[in-house]
Parts: structure tokens; sequence; C-alpha cells
């Protein structure tokens, strides 16, 4: 062997080392801190917590910000500096500004900073297709922009930043010089970093930056402009070593060395479904352990910085901030000036009314004070705890936690996050407040403080449950299944909220985020329902009683569910473009029939058992064949003669017959059971495509996952004969690509949670695990680092939409299988 040829393979085996190892120190692809709902969540992107700043599941920075001291040395183990930057060219949310733009191609070089653009109309940004939150309206295929600014002096910019949101493909020139271009869409403001020889592009005088966008799909959106990354001329703090990160199902715990000492960092959001006032509290823990790590005493003092942001819906929102004190407790307290309460639904949205709350108790003998953010490290090192900043933008709320003399044994201590929303949703134009303080007696002090005095039974009661949890779904699935059950525990329950109707029945409202903002989506409950049904079925009812409420109400007057109650939070009635008739009864319907199974009788369904009959006639006479409609996967677009779909409407038809044989209504349930068994062998014909069944009855040449087949066996409906799961899971295998198995035959994208469904009525445990494995391969591999998403490339692993979806709770289908089928 050559010396060349034995560099290379110790290069290689150095690079393979290195990957594996980072794949092995991956556990999640986004890391929860803060989980409670759509509002108050913060989450880490990175593997190491100090590599990246915390952000709200849209992307948008809400920066929890660490760092402790040790003998005067300061380390930071949370988060990281924000960036401060000084305008050039001002965004539309900074201050208003009109561009030139064209929606036909123009001629000539409509690039260059000469250009006349004569013809081209006047609008005022941003530009975009939702009228409610654009100035002009652009709703063509392409648009052609221009904005004209001048600058006295380009030499004196330190990094020339980019500052963009569009939707979708976009191509940016400067002065006639081509300086970004990008396939795809952003949901927020993005900081573009320039080169020298973009900046240089810059002239003192005029300037004309040109843009030529392009819409794919979805939306249309533009705004954009200039900043000057200003110069960091504080001293820079060292990076705490990260040594280990654990997530369980109510917590996520890193363990840090900061030079002489160790740091244990625990984030707790006590999310416990046996025990709904705990679990409704809207305060989560962040606990610090601290102890020595050379048997000396060392002077120790940790500190936590939260941002303003937390409480806005943009930056440039004015907040308010209060530093004040009960009886226990240290508070300090931030919200916008507008507080504009349930003003406006949408998608990519942030809270901007309310209030949230940093707390300590006073035993821990916290320091709190607040400044500008671009301050707050500055303060902590130099030891300035005066409170400077009442009112302004991008503020930052900190906390000096002093621990003393701190030897071998650890201390620990900690701090309270909390968000009062005031009101959560409107429903039907009546605002609801949170389900913790329904009677509107209740305080957030009160809140604090009750979690303050129980934090140490918190802190055992979710430590138990998450071991529980663990071997529970380690049990019924392996240690990669479980892994998948814990990753998915937080983000389902944080993508939705509790509360109770004015007709007194509990609402568990979720939001279908990252894909159309609606709010109690039927065919977004139905996948996230078996974590519920383990674990507390009352919120599965509050899942579905909005729905019946709408039909029962008379305010949805068709013989079909719909698909949802608005754009959250705003609980008014359906938005979205058009029903999904068979979708969505069948949905509803097996739900409340997993609701009677679960809980060992049918009253539920008896209170409903008017629409529920009128939902079944509709499936009896249209599900078996269904015509061209959309199914949950609508992304996919319409269809009709749908395999998959008329497997819902059957094993609809039997839950039915099922919950008739409970309530005791002999002769419906024998009708109904009669009409589902007499659709099976049809169905079978229908679809039998050889070795596999078909996507569509029509079309032999294809074939798709057939995941509603699992209630049959998850509720002993015993409609389809077991040939039909060995058929499709022997072919399935055959269709497995890096991430998962395809949806269906029509592309390579796939749904993570219909795989789980799927893989849950393989005939073994080799098989299922088989089907899972893809699945988790995916969760520590994707490049995509955000919020566990459920669709993208099963080749490459990349999103192809989607995000933060409460639909993960769909994961636990194989335990709630074996928990109904273990009695």
């Amino acid at each position: 062997m050559n010396t060349n040829t034995l560099k290379f393979l110790i290069l290689f085996g150095c690079i393979f080392l290195n990957g594996l190892l980072n794949a092995q120190d991956r556990k999640a692809p986004s890391y929860p801190l803060i989980t409670h709902n759509t509002y108050f969540s913060i989450w880490s992107g990175t593997d190491k917590l100090n590599e990246s700043s915390t952000e709200h599941w849209t992307g948008a920075e809400h920066s929890l910000l660490g760092l402790i001291n040790v003998d005067g040395s300061i380390y930071r183990f949370l988060g990281k500096e924000t960036a401060s930057y000084k305008t050039i060219v001002p965004t539309s949310d900074e201050k208003s500004y009109d561009v030139k733009y064209t929606e036909t191609e123009p001629q000539g070089d409509w690039k260059s900073i000469d250009y006349a653009a004569s013809d081209w109309k006047t609008g005022s940004a941003p530009i975009g297709d939702d009228a409610k939150n654009v100035k002009t309206l652009w709703r063509s295929h392409d648009i052609w922009v221009r904005r004209t600014f001048n600058v006295a002096n380009p030499q004196s910019i330190n990094e020339l930043f980019l500052k963009i949101n569009h939707d979708d493909n976009i191509e940016i020139f400067l002065n006639g010089k081509k300086i970004y271009t990008k396939e795809g869409w952003t949901n927020t403001f993005q900081y573009i970093a320039l080169n020298n020889s973009d900046k240089n592009a810059l002239k003192a005088g005029n300037n004309v930056i040109a843009i030529h966008l392009l819409n794919t799909a979805g939306g249309r959106y533009l705004d954009f402009g200039l900043v000057d990354k200003e110069k960091d001329n504080a001293q820079k703090v060292q990076l705490a070593k990260q040594k280990s990160i654990d997530i369980n199902a109510t917590q996520t715990i890193y363990n840090f060395t900061c030079g002489k000492v160790d740091l244990k960092l625990t984030f707790t959001s006590p999310l416990l479904m046996n025990d709904l006032g705990l679990f409704a509290r809207p305060i989560s823990y962040v606990s610090y352990q601290v102890k020595a790590n050379d048997s000396k005493a060392h002077d120790v003092k940790v500190y936590l910085s939260a941002s303003s942001n937390i409480a806005v819906y943009k930056p440039s929102q004015e907040v308010t901030t209060t530093k004040y004190a009960t009886s226990k407790l240290s508070i300090l307290k931030a919200g916008t000036v507008e507080q504009p309460i349930l003003k406006k639904g949408s998608d990519d949205m942030r809270i901007d009314w309310g209030y949230f709350y940093v707390a300590a108790p006073k035993t821990s003998n916290a320091i709190q004070f607040v400044t500008a953010e671009k301050d707050a490290i500055s303060a902590f090192r130099k030891g300035n705890s005066a409170s400077t900043a009442k009112q302004g933008k991008v503020l930052a709320l900190n906390t000096i936690i002093p621990f003393g003399s701190v030897g071998k044994t650890p201390v620990e201590k900690f701090v309270e996050l909390g968000y009062d929303e005031i009101y959560s949703i409107q429903y039907f134009n009546q605002n609801l407040r949170p389900w913790w303080n329904t009677s509107g007696k209740e305080t957030i002090e009160g809140q604090l403080t009750n979690a303050a005095n129980e934090y140490k039974s918190v802190i055992q009661k979710c430590e138990s449950f998450n071991k529980n949890l663990y071997a529970d779904a380690l049990k019924s699935g392996g240690k990669e299944y479980a892994d998948l059950c814990v990753l998915a525990y937080r983000q389902s329950i944080a993508a939705h909220t509790l509360v109770k109707s004015p007709q007194g029945e509990i609402l568990w409202l979720s939001k279908e985020n990252n894909s159309g903002g609606f709010i109690n989506t039927v065919d977004v409950t139905y996948p996230s329902a078996p974590l519920y049904l383990i674990y507390n079925p009352t919120l599965l009812q509050g899942m579905l009683n909005g729905i019946f409420y709408f039909s029962e109400s008379g305010k949805y007057p068709h013989p079909w569910a719909a698909h949802d109650l608005g754009t959250y939070p705003l609980a008014n009635g359906q938005t979205y473009g058009e029903p999904m008739p068979v979708e969505e009864s069948g949905n509803m319907i097996i739900l409340t029939a997993a609701i009677a199974k679960v809980q060992g009788n049918a009253n539920y369904a008896k209170k409903h058992w008017k629409t529920l009959t009128t939902w079944v006639d509709y499936l009896t006479k249209e599900g078996l064949d269904p015509k061209t409609q959309l199914c949950t996967d609508d992304f996919a677009g319409h269809l009709a003669r749908n395999a998959n779909l008329s497997i819902k409407a059957i094993v609809g038809i039997a839950c039915y017959a099922q919950m008739a044989q409970t309530l005791g209504y002999d002769e419906t349930a024998k009708k109904y059971r009669a009409i589902a068994e007499s659709m099976v062998p049809k169905w079978m014909e229908m679809a039998d495509a050889g070795d596999h069944y078909a996507l569509t009855f029509d079309n032999k040449n294809t074939w798709s996952q057939k995941y509603n087949l699992v209630w049959d066996k998850v509720l002993g409906l015993n409609l389809f004969p077991q040939k039909i799961y060995d058929t499709e899971t022997k072919y399935y295998l055959t269709k497995q690509n890096k991430y998962g198995i395809p949806l269906d035959s029509r592309k390579a994208y796939t749904k993570n949670d219909w795989i789980l469904w799927t893989a849950t009525f393989a005939p073994t445990q080799r098989e299922f695990e088989a089907l899972v494995h893809p699945v988790y391969k995916h969760a520590i591999e994707t490049e995509s680092r955000v919020p566990l998403n459920d669709f993208y490339d099963s080749n490459t692993g990349i999103r192809d939409n989607f995000k933060a979806r409460s639909v993960v709770g769909g994961f636990y289908m194989k335990m709630l299988s074996d928990k109904l089928n273990s009695k």
C-alpha cells in the first residue's frame, strides 16, 4: 500500500467516524425547551445548546440566553448573543416605503441603476396576496420590483446584510450586480450576509435594488431592506463545554463543564395529562444544579436573559416592562403596548397580546433588571443590574441567581417562565379565557406561586411519568420507537390550547402549524388521537366537541363533518377552501368509537348519536367508491376511487355498528355491521393488484400505504382478512427508501405518522421495527433542523413542508394497540 493510499484511508476513516459520532450526538432535529401551546413554544435547533439562538417553532428568534460566572470567568451555556443591526434601507416593519413594480416581463436592462421604469406601477410595501397583511396586492405568477434609495457614506458600513422576507423564488440585484438568489420561501425576516464585492456595489448617493420574484405555489410576499451589522466591541465570553443532552417526555436535560464547575440545566414543561390543572398551567421551570468538579469551593452566579420578543408578533413592536415582587416571588413582566387581543388569525404568527413573565423565588436572592437585548451580556459582566429600560423594542428580562460558594455538593435553584394570554381563543365570536383562568378570578401571580411551592413534587411527578412512558414505549416497539415517542410527546401537546366552551364543554383545540394555521382541523385530530386516547381520552373529546357543536348548532348545515373551525385562534367557522366529506365524517365516527373503546362505554357517542347517524349514512351512500375529492393528504391533490379513503368509510361504518352494540341498539348494530361486511369483498376485488392493493380502484399499476386499516386491528373490528395485512406489509418492505416508505406510488414524499400507523398492523415485531427504523433515522439525520416535521422526501430526508405539528401524536398508535388488545 502506497503512502497516498494510506493517507486517503486514514482521512476517509476520520470523516466516517466523525459523521458517525455526530449522528450519535444528535437526539432530535430540534430540541424542545418551553412547550405549552402554539404561542409559548421555544426550541433549540442545534445539538449544542450554545451554538444557536433559541427560536419559536415558526423560526422567529425567541431568545433565551444563559451565562454562568465562576470565580469571575464567564461561560455561555444557553443560546447565542443577539447581533445588533443598524438600518440602512428600512423594511416595512420599521418605516413605510414605496417601490416601482410590474407584472409583465420588462424589456431592456431592468436591473441597472439607469433604467427608467417609467411605465411601471408604484406601490407600497409589503407586496403579496394576503390583503390583510400587505399594502400592494400581487396575485400573478411573476413580479419585477425596483427600489431606489440614497446612502451617504458606504465606507462607514461594517458588515452589509440583506434583510429579506419573501415568498417564493427570488433574484436580487444591487446596482445591476446579482447579490442573492434563492429557491423557496421564508416565513420571517432573514438576515443574509453580503460579501465585500456586494458591498462595493453600493455607491455614495443614488442606488437601486431590483428584484424578480416568482410564485411557484402557495402564498406571495415581499419585504426587503439593507442593514449594517454593528461591531461587537465587548469582550467575548467563553463557551461552556456541553457533555450530554437527554430528552424525556416532559424534560430536556443538558450537562455542561464550565471551567471548575459542572452545570446540569433542566427545562421542564410539566404536561401531565392526568392533572388538567397542572397540564394547563402556562409555566415552565428552568432548573440549575451546580457543583465543583475539583473538590474546591467556587463563587458562582447564573444568569438568564429572556427576550421581550417572546411577547411580540414582530420585533418592531413596542413593549412595556415591569419589575415587581409578591410575598414569595421576584417578577419581571413584558408585553406589547398595543395589546391587540385576538385581533388576527394566521399560520406564521406569534402572540402580541398578554404578558410574558420571568419569576424567581425570593429565597434564591435573585437580582432582576431590564436592558436592551444587545446590552444584556455587558450588564451581567459589569455587574450593572439597574433597570434602565421600561419601554422599547427588543428588550431583555434579566435574572441573576447567586449561588454563593459552591463545592462538591450539588446546589439546585430554578427560574420560572410563564405566559398569561388573558384570552386564548375566540369561539363563535365569544372570547374564551385559558383553562387555568376559566373563572376569570385567578391570577398569573397565583399560578407562578403555586408552581414555585410545588416545584419538588412536580419535578418528581414528571420524572416518574418520563420513566413510565419510556418503559411502555420500549416494551411496545423497541428503543428507536421509544425515542420517537419521546420526541413526539411535548411537540404534539404544544400545538394545542385548552379552554372551556360557553356550553361548559372541554375544548382541546389544535393549530395546524405550518400547513395553513387552521384551528381544530379534523384530519389533524385524527392522526394526533392515539397519544390522547392513551393518557386522557377526555382531551380527545375536547378535540371533537367543537366539530359536533358546529353541526348540531346548525352553523354547518351539511350531511358530513366539517374540516375545521377557522384560522387559529379564531374558531368562528370553517375557513378551509372546500369540504372533505368522506375523510372528516369517517374520522369523527372512528375517533368517537375509539373513545368508547378506551372508556369502556359509549356515553359520549350517545350524546351525539343523531349527528353520527347522519354522517354514517353519508358514508354508506358515498364511501365505498369515493368520487373525486380530497383526503387528509390534500397536498397530493384530488383523487377519485381512493382505496385508502374507501377503507376509512368501511371502518367508520363498522365503528358505528360497534358503538350501537355497546349502547344496546342491537338492530342498528346488526344493520350497519352487515353493510360494512358486505363492502369488504367488493373492496378487495376492486383494489386487488396481485402482490399488493392499488392506490385507486381503476389503476392497478399504483400502490399506497393503507394506514386507515390500523383501526380494524386496534378496535377489534375484525373486518378485513389477515391476507390483506400480510400482502401489504410484504410489499411495503420492497418499497422502502432511506427515510421510509413513500406515501404512495405518485411521489417520493412520505408522512412519518402514517408510516407508524402502517407499521402497527405489520404481522410481526420484526417487520414493525423494520418499518420504523427509517423514520427514526430521519429524525436524527435530517438536515431540516426544525421541530420534527411529518412530511418529507423519503430519499433525502428534507422536509417538503410542515413542522411542529400535533400529528406526531400518531406515533403512539402501537402503544394504543397494545393497551387495548392486551386486556
